[in-house]
């Protein structure tokens, strides 16, 4: 991978990426090209064209070496990295985050929490709400270094106990719309995803309220049975977290939320694909029946990724890390989030499951993207999207990553 500087110029930075293949809306270019002006994309197609239509010199270029050149990857459920947490409610920890994920192909995220007491979610809320800035502006909101800080993915307090996985059921408690009205006027249009049980008193109610105003609705750590989860689909939810984990498992007389989920078109679902938390053949199985397009790749990942073996926390609770692996400390058999990134979703996606690497992709950028509420921006390779680049080998490593147009991770 080269990364050259040239002589800076006046006006806005142009950023271009070559020498590979383009991996654009209408199919893939050979021997294309990627021009990023003033942190959104100018032109994409053959490198032969964009030399015909009088190609400049840039400030940055970015030599793609042959290999894959992606739309950036937008993470909707990532919990840590580096060390830092989302719950540590704090700038410099997003930060850490940001810069951490971005190695592995992360262009944009979303803050996801953990269940704590409303007063500490609250906190949460004010630093993601400082940090994420003005939706829709290249890169806008706090610089970070690394991935854009979208939003918040606010996972728990309103989920089931009888399905807590690595969260405190301590904290766990019914939808109380005076804290979403709260959190709702901390965050605004920030707030991008909610995880909630739908089985649980006054949910209808919620989640009818949170649809109104924008925010995606996803059941997640769910006990609800099949009429549950398809009378919340009614109500508005739309999306399901960590298909398959913490949930009502599936039977052929009793599908529960699993079967309702699969079964309407209407509902889109995240994924934890690293062969662990779900089985090939269970990621095969979703893939088949949601589709490349209703399928997001999400990394659920937690301050452990890139730090030695150890005990880590998670919220208010201790997660053993050993050998690349997340277990609740004493619980070998309780899964804790994960040291999944993105590039390693899209790779597990492709070798594990079979999924053609252009569909993988698209389940990486375009599909949360679209959850997220910025696939105006962002998820496909277009003019007038913001500059949000991966470049991948053949063997799917990341070999650099550029954001708004400002490379933050090179090989």
């Amino acid at each position: 991978m080269m990364v050259t500087t040239g002589e800076k110029k006046a006006g806005p930075l142009r950023t271009v990426v070559f020498n590979g293949r383009v991996m654009a809306p209408g199919g893939d270019i050979e021997d294309g090209v990627v021009v990023i002006d003033g942190g959104r994309i100018s032109f994409v197609g053959p490198a032969a064209a964009w030399r015909e239509g009088g190609g400049e010199a840039a400030a940055v270029r970015i030599d793609a070496e042959g290999g894959w050149i992606c739309p950036g990857f937008v993470d909707i459920h990532v919990h840590g990295g580096g060390g830092a947490d989302v719950m540590d409610a704090d700038p410099d920890a997003l930060r850490t985050l940001a810069r951490t994920h971005a190695r592995y192909g992360t262009t944009s995220f979303l803050a996801t929490t953990v269940t704590a007491p409303h007063e500490k979610l609250l906190e949460v809320a004010e630093v993601v709400a400082r940090m994420a800035g003005r939706p829709g502006h290249p890169a806008g909101g706090a610089p970070t270094g690394g991935a854009q800080l979208l939003g918040l993915h606010l996972e728990g307090p309103y989920i089931n106990p009888r399905r807590a996985g690595a969260q405190n059921p301590a904290h766990m408690r019914p939808p109380n719309l005076r804290e979403l009205e709260q959190l709702y006027e901390v965050l605004g249009s920030a707030w991008r995803i909610i995880t909630i049980a739908p089985e649980l008193p006054g949910a209808e109610a919620a989640v009818r309220w949170l649809a109104r105003r924008g925010v995606l609705v996803s059941m997640g750590h769910t006990d609800a049975t099949h009429d549950e989860a398809r009378a919340a689909v009614a109500a508005g939810v739309r999306h399901a977290t960590h298909l398959f984990n913490a949930m009502r498992g599936w039977h052929h007389r009793d599908p529960g939320c699993i079967g309702a989920v699969l079964d309407d078109d209407r509902v889109g679902a995240e994924i934890v694909a690293d062969g662990e938390h779900v089985h090939p053949s269970a990621l095969r199985l979703a893939y088949r029946l949601k589709g490349p397009e209703r399928l997001c790749l999400v990394t659920d990942c937690i301050r452990a990724l890139d730090m030695p073996d150890g005990v880590y926390r998670l919220g208010d609770v201790d997660v053993l890390v050993r050998d690349g692996r997340a277990r609740l400390a004493g619980r070998e058999d309780a899964l804790a989030g994960s040291l999944l990134t993105m590039s390693g979703a899209v790779r597990a996606m492709v070798r594990l499951a079979g999924v053609p690497l252009r569909q993988a992709v698209t389940m990486a950028s375009l599909n949360p993207a679209r959850a997220a509420g910025v696939a105006r921006a962002k998820g496909t390779l277009e003019p007038g999207k913001d500059g949000d680049v991966v470049v991948l080998d053949d063997d799917l490593a990341v070999r650099a990553v550029v954001v708004a147009g400002q490379v933050v991770y090179s090989r």
